[in-house]
């Protein structure tokens, strides 16, 4: 618990015994962190064989063959069964049992709903960049047009500027 009452956020535990009395970073530091977005996450781009090989894997496991066929492996292990349909202990064990199989469903919906959110946050951040990139033109414009109004206002024609 923090001085304030909350909970203590999840930090990684620090990485050596000098680190152990350490501030964990500053207010903005642990905003950033926190802040960081799901497109962070991955390079959109990677570029060693094994990052863009990884980059596939939850494309696959997203899959609607893939969850068939985990749906197959289901009703193959868990509704057979119960209808008095003998399956092989072997079977079993190379298939799972239906806690295995619901968990992998879940997870490969999951994985397939991350991706859409991670497509949509990126068509959303280029929206984004383009809407401020026109702004910045047409106030640049504004500035060019009316330069004696902005000087009234106490702003530069410069813009590039951060507000």
């Amino acid at each position: 618990m923090s001085e304030h009452g909350n909970h203590a956020p999840d930090y990684p535990p620090p990485s050596g015994p000098s680190q152990a009395g350490a501030d964990r970073g500053t207010p903005t530091q642990v905003q950033r962190r926190r802040s960081m977005s799901v497109t962070d996450l991955a390079a959109d781009h990677p570029e060693s064989r094994f990052d863009r090989a990884l980059h596939w894997v939850p494309r696959i496991l997203s899959s609607k063959p893939h969850i068939v066929v985990l749906i197959l492996l289901g009703v193959y292990l868990i509704v057979l069964p119960l209808l008095g349909v003998a399956v092989s202990a072997k079977s079993e064990l190379i298939g799972g049992n239906y806690t295995n199989v619901t968990s992998d469903i879940g997870a490969c919906i999951a994985a397939g709903g991350t991706l859409h959110l991670v497509n949509q946050s990126r068509k959303r951040q280029k929206i984004d960049a383009e809407r401020l990139a026109l702004l910045r033109e047409v106030h640049a414009l504004l500035h060019h047009l009316h330069p004696d109004a902005a000087a009234a206002l106490g702003q530069t024609a410069d813009p590039n500027r951060e507000e």
